[in-house]
Formats: structure tokens, sequence, C-alpha cells
């Protein structure tokens, strides 16, 4: 029979297990902090190797903000003088990868700017963690950007007949892949005039094939998941590519995919049709040789 003695002393090593046992495994997975000085009068850069995507201040000691037209610039400083207390923010990247900070006042800090891949690299240090995001579903960020960056880099084109061409302008689909519920379409726009193409914006819709005129037709728009590297200009005579996520989706035969890629202040526009059997003959990105960054 266990008495009331016996119980507490069992009580009393479970607790002390769980405590000791738990505290190992917490710092089994423990992101090691980086260390950052801050003032009042100065603001402190911090370059992310891709573009930040969430932050979060660990108190009013501080502000911050992503630097204009530098999605992967961090802008830090101190919004009141001389605090006492240490404080703390993260960063999220788009990369899915997350990084913490420990933060401290000084007056005169010895260093203002700092790279964070250089850093990375040079300790050897492990503390970014990769972040799920909803968007993305099962798939890892680092495995997404993986896959964009191949199959941009390989610029392989198997899919040889979906084209668009108007005034010297010319867009090809180059390749349609599919993973873990995701569509990749590699596309590619070649500038064959002197004039410079500026992409305004893209729309991704699935429309009807034949609409009768006395007919509503109905349209889906589809919002892209990621892009890589992203499309701006193309400059006179040249070629540019673009690869595109989107969630995975069917069509029926009487559906098409449209893409249209519009031209700022221009009528040069490009439309892209994708038909159900191109969809379905998508190339299984498994079939790749992809290689994650860590």
């Amino acid at each position: 029979m266990i008495t009331i003695k016996n119980l507490l002393v069992i009580l009393l090593f479970v607790g002390l297990f769980f405590r000791t046992f738990g505290q190992q495994s917490l710092d089994a997975g423990r992101v090691e902090p980086y260390r950052l000085e801050v003032t009042y009068n100065k603001t402190c850069h911090l370059i992310f190797p891709v573009a930040i995507r969430y932050t979060d201040l660990g108190s009013s000691y501080l502000i911050a903000g992503k630097a204009e037209d530098a999605a992967n610039v961090l802008r830090v400083k101190a919004a009141v003088k001389d605090f006492a207390e240490e404080t703390n923010f993260s960063v999220i990247t788009e990369d899915g990868q997350f990084y913490s900070f420990n933060v401290i006042y000084n007056a005169d800090p010895h260093t203002l700017s700092y790279d964070l891949q250089k850093m990375k690299n040079d300790a050897d240090r492990e503390e970014a963690r990769n972040v799920q995001f909803e968007e993305l579903g099962f798939n890892p960020p680092s495995l997404t950007e993986a896959v964009l960056k191949t199959i941009y880099q390989q610029n392989k084109r198997y899919v040889r007949h979906i084209a668009a061409r108007s005034y010297g302008i010319q867009s090809v689909l180059r390749g349609i892949y599919v993973h873990n519920g995701k569509f990749y379409f590699h596309l590619e726009i070649k500038n064959r005039s002197n004039v410079p193409f500026m992409v305004d914006f893209y729309t991704y819709k699935i429309v009807d094939k034949q609409v009768a005129k006395r007919t509503v037709s109905q349209e889906k728009q589809l919002v892209p998941l990621r892009q890589y590297p992203g499309l701006e200009v193309i400059m006179d005579n040249s070629t540019a590519g673009n690869v595109i996520l989107l969630d995975q989706f069917t069509i029926s035969d009487e559906q098409v995919l449209r893409i249209e890629v519009f031209e700022r202040n221009g009528a040069r526009n490009q439309i892209l049709e994708i038909e159900n059997s191109d969809l379905v003959a998508a190339k299984p990105v498994s079939e790749m040789n992809i290689k994650v960054n860590h």
C-alpha cells in the first residue's frame, strides 16, 4: 500500500524529473540570440539574406521598420535615451528563418550596420529556425525558395506551344511544375524592340474558353504566393525569366488559366492561356535535383 509519505516522495521525484529533463528538452531547441547595441541619435541597419516578413519588438524602448525600397533591410534605433533594461526583438524572413536579438543601450555603438548572412556564415551558428507559413501548407519556406531558384537557374523548356507576341514583345511559358499541392509556372519575356518593357502587374484568372454574348462569364482570380526573381523591367533587346508559385487547382476542358502581363503606361500586354491538358502534364519537382540551403 502506498502511504501519503511515499506518494509525496513520488510526486517530488516526478517534479524534479520534468524540471530537469523538460529544461534539457527546451535547451535543445534554444534559438541563441544575437546581441545588439542601439542608441537614440543614430540608426542601426540589419541586412537580412531575404525580405523581412514579420518583426516583433520586445518593448517601447525600440522603434524599427523596413527600409523603403529595400525589403530585406531593417532599421532599428532607441525610442528612449539611456534605457537601462535589456530588451529584445524578433524577425521572421520570407524564407521562413527566425532571428532573435537581445538589445542594450549604448550612447556610442561600435557598429551600426550588420550583414546577417555574413554573420551566420562566419560564426557557423544555427540560431535561425524554420517557420511554417500558412499559405505554403506543408512546404518549408526554404524548400519553396530552393525550388523557385532551381527552376529559374536550370532554365529548361519543355512546354513549347504556349506563347504570345505583341509589338516586339514575346512571352513564353517554358514549363509547369507541381509539388505538394503547389504549381510553379516558369515564364520568359523576350524584348526584341528598342524600348524597355516595364511590367506593371500580372493577373491569373480561370476563365471560360467560349462565352456566348448573353452569358455571364465566371472568372476566378488566383493570388500568387511567391515569385522569383520578380520582373519589373525587360530592357531593350534582352530576355528575362520569372517563376510564379500558385496554389494547386483544377479546371475543366471548357476552361483555361489566363496569365496576363500588363505593361506600365503601354499597350504591349501579353496573354498566355493554359489548358487542363497542360496542367495535368505538369512536371513533378521530385524529378529535379533540389538543394536546400540551411
